[in-house]
């Protein structure tokens, strides 16, 4: 069993690190080469780098849960747990700006939201910056509050090795209650946008309907395509964050590296499987991979 959850661990690393490289790569050519580039294109790179990077401090995890004692000093310890720990909350909150941004690009010229669209890449950029500066000051507790140490019988600590652990601080609650405040909040700007562009497609297919005949069937246009895509990713997110919460709360107050692995496997589950969803609604990417293929 320890070995089959190594292996599955290892494999969800380096697939979603391609992955996450070929999508970034794509992204970032997009942007500078194309003359109107999407507003979405430079937020979707963010995305993949937060994972990339997300994915790699991950694998030096796996590596320290897998490896020997000695892999874990308290620089090290301190350094990849805040780097993890930012990283996953830069992923909901891009996550969640790349739902709203998606849902402005769709708004009708009718709707308030029309305004934002003309400086929408000028948006997702101050958007950005806010995150990041956000994440870090929220997330420097952590700093703090991890280290390496060879007492694994002490009360109250949260494992995140065998040998490098979490001391929930005195202001566990508060700090505790913040990480939950801006989940729900993202979550629910996320569920928002999604829902009001599940109401614009809605709304898009039946007026489509009266102005086709019922043979007909009328195609979606890339933009709807894309925002398909988008809607896709934020249930899949939604679902794979649930199931993480459920695997956390039950897996961090115990020093069992197979629990802690199978958690590992669903909390980063998006982030290595969401750029496979993405890469295979770009049919650029697929025609350059195809003719790679055929190369070799």
């Amino acid at each position: 069993m320890f070995i089959v959850v190594k292996n599955a661990v290892f494999s969800e690393v380096g697939t979603g690190v391609l992955a996450n490289a070929v999508l970034l790569l794509f992204h970032i050519l997009t942007f500078l080469l194309e003359h109107r580039p999407k507003p979405t294109n430079l937020t979707i790179a963010h995305l993949a780098l937060i994972h990339l990077f997300m994915l790699l401090t991950l694998g030096f995890v796996a590596t320290g849960i897998f490896g020997s004692y000695h892999f874990w000093s308290d620089i090290k310890c301190k350094t990849i747990i805040y780097l993890y720990t930012l990283m996953r909350g830069l992923s909901i909150s891009t996550t969640c700006l790349l739902s709203v941004l998606q849902a402005i690009s769709l708004s009708p010229r009718s709707s308030c939201l029309a305004k934002f669209k003309r400086n929408l890449s000028h948006h997702s950029q101050c958007g950005f910056l806010f995150l990041w500066v956000f994440n870090m000051s929220i997330t420097g507790r952590f700093l703090l509050s991890t280290s390496a140490t060879p007492n694994v019988t002490s009360y109250g600590l949260m494992f995140v090795a065998e040998s490098c652990q979490f001391w929930p601080p005195n202001d566990f609650k508060m700090f505790f209650t913040l990480f939950t405040f801006r989940d729900v909040f993202l979550i629910g700007l996320m569920a928002l946008s999604s829902g009001y562009m599940v109401t614009l497609l809605f709304r898009h297919k039946r007026q489509s309907q009266h102005l086709h005949s019922t043979n007909l069937s009328p195609k979606a246009t890339p933009e709807q395509r894309a925002t398909q895509t988008i809607l896709l990713l934020m249930g899949f997110f939604v679902v794979m964050y649930f199931l993480d919460c459920i695997f956390s709360s039950t897996t961090l107050w115990y020093n069992d590296p197979v629990r802690l692995c199978v958690q590992i496997l669903v909390g980063n589950g998006f982030a290595a499987i969401s750029p496979l969803v993405l890469i295979s609604t770009e049919k650029r990417i697929i025609k350059l991979l195809n003719l790679h293929w055929k190369r070799q």
